[in-house]
Formats: C-alpha cells, sequence, structure tokens
C-alpha cells in the first residue's frame, strides 16, 4: 500500500476514534494503527508526547543545539536532512534522486519527508520523553499535514540568523569537514538560503502561539538559556 493510502487510512481511525470517545468517565484505549511492517502501535496522538518543530537557515547553530537538549531533557533527535542524507547513503534508487535533488538545493518532496519522519517517530514511541524534530516543516503545506497525520506541534524553535552569518558559519565547516557534503558550496547555499527565507515567514505565521524566537547571532551557551526556558515551561504546561 502506497504511504499516501496509508495516510487516509490513518485519518479515517482517527475520526471514527473521535466520535467514539466517551465524553466523561474512564478513559478509552488509544488507537492502533499499522505501522510500515504492519504491526501496531499506540497512537500518537493519544500518547500526548511532547513535539518541538526545530527551525532555522544552515548554519544556524540547530543542530548544535539540539545535541544539548537531547543530553538535557533526553529528546529524541531526528534530523530531516540526516534522515534524507542516510536514504542517500544506502545507495537506493530513491537515495541516488534525492541525492541530485541535494546537489541543487530542490526541496524533497513531502510525502518522503514525512514517511522518514513517521518511521522513525513510531520506532521509537514506546520510550521516548518527547520529540525533536530538526529542520521540518521546510515549506507552508507541510507543517498542516503532519499535524494532520501525525500529532500537533507543541512549541516551534526558532534560531534567527542573518544571512551574512550563515554563509560565513557554513563555508568555515565545509572547510574543516573531511567529507563535504553535496549541498555545501557556494551555488547551492545561495539557492538553499533563498529558499528558506522564502518559506520560513510563511511557516512562523501558522504558529504563533507555538512560536518561540530564539536570537541566534550569540554564544551556544547564551541561546540554550533561551531554549531551556522554552522547553522548561512546555514540559510544566505538560504535567498539568
Amino acid at each position: 500500500m502506497c504511504h499516501q493510502m496509508a495516510l487516509e487510512q490513518e485519518s479515517k481511525a482517527k475520526e471514527k476514534a473521535s466520535q467514539s470517545t466517551p465524553t466523561s468517565g474512564g478513559s478509552s484505549p488509544a488507537v492502533q494503527v499499522p505501522n510500515a511492517g504492519g504491526s501496531s502501535i499506540g497512537h500518537m496522538r493519544e500518547a500526548n508526547v511532547p513535539i518541538i518543530w526545530v527551525l532555522g537557515g544552515p548554519g544556524c547553530g540547530k543542530g548544535t543545539q539540539c545535541e544539548k537538549i537531547v543530553a538535557k531533557y533526553n529528546f529524541s533527535h531526528f534530523s530531516t536532512g540526516d534522515l534524507l542524507r542516510d536514504e542517500v547513503g544506502s545507495g537506493s534508487e530513491k537515495g541516488k534522486e534525492l541525492q541530485d535533488m541535494m546537489k541543487q538545493g530542490i526541496l524533497v518532496p513531502n510525502e518522503t519527508v514525512l514517511k522518514l519522519l513517521e518511521a522513525a517517530m513510531v520506532k521509537a514511541l514506546n520510550g521516548t520523553v518527547g520529540y525533536l524534530i530538526d529542520g521540518y516543516p521546510r515549506e507552508p503545506a507541510q507543517g498542516p499535514e503532519f499535524e494532520k497525520f501525525i500529532a500537533p506541534v507543541d512549541i516551534v524553535l526558532y534560531f534567527e540568523c542573518s544571512n551574512e552569518t550563515l554563509v560565513a558559519r557554513i563555508m568555515k565547516r565545509a572547510a574543516q569537514s573531511a567529507t563535504v557534503r553535496a549541498d555545501d558550496n557556494e551555488e547551492t547555499l545561495k539557492t538553499r538560503i533563498a529558499t528558506f527565507r522564502e518559506n520560513t515567514e510563511k511557516i512562523l505565521v501558522q504558529y504563533p502561539s507555538q512560536l518561540r524566537r530564539i536570537n541566534a547571532e550569540r554564544a551556544p551557551e547564551e541561546i540554550f538559556a533561551d531554549v531551556e526556558k522554552a522547553i522548561d515551561e512546555l514540559l510544566a504546561s505538560k504535567k498539568k
């Protein structure tokens, strides 16, 4: 069954469960939906696990901040870039297609990204404290699709940097790396940043109450202090 059909079935299952949930007294069992392997999992929406989207331009330092978050809060960290590069590294036909897109700075189809994210989140569901989704959504339509088929986002961490800072940081990273990424070159950088700027504000305006803007021009420790405040508030609200 194709991924789109699976998503449609999951959506119907959610709607049916919503209609049958009692309004008072007791609790209904978690909705069971099939994963890619055919087994059943507890519905992530029912699990009420904290979900954080982490956004920022290439070189903004969100990778460093995600490491700090995982170390302190024990969240499950999923980078859409890493998931895509893992697929490229597998040598599959899909991986070759993705590699060509990445070299050109073209956004990968959302169905592919969402499928990779869904599989990673399902795998970690039973033991995770929370989800840290790094680099998603990348365009306005992706957020609503994620929330419809997986679960609502709790907060959106947006690390703000100037274009000059982004270029300087990423070129420094490329110069110091033994393995140069396909998308770490001047021409592709311009495309990536332009695409990022075009889409990001359209994404952020959809989530005014969840949005946390963070100045990422500072030292990592200063940035993380703001990150801690946002996450501590989120976890406290989940316990109420």
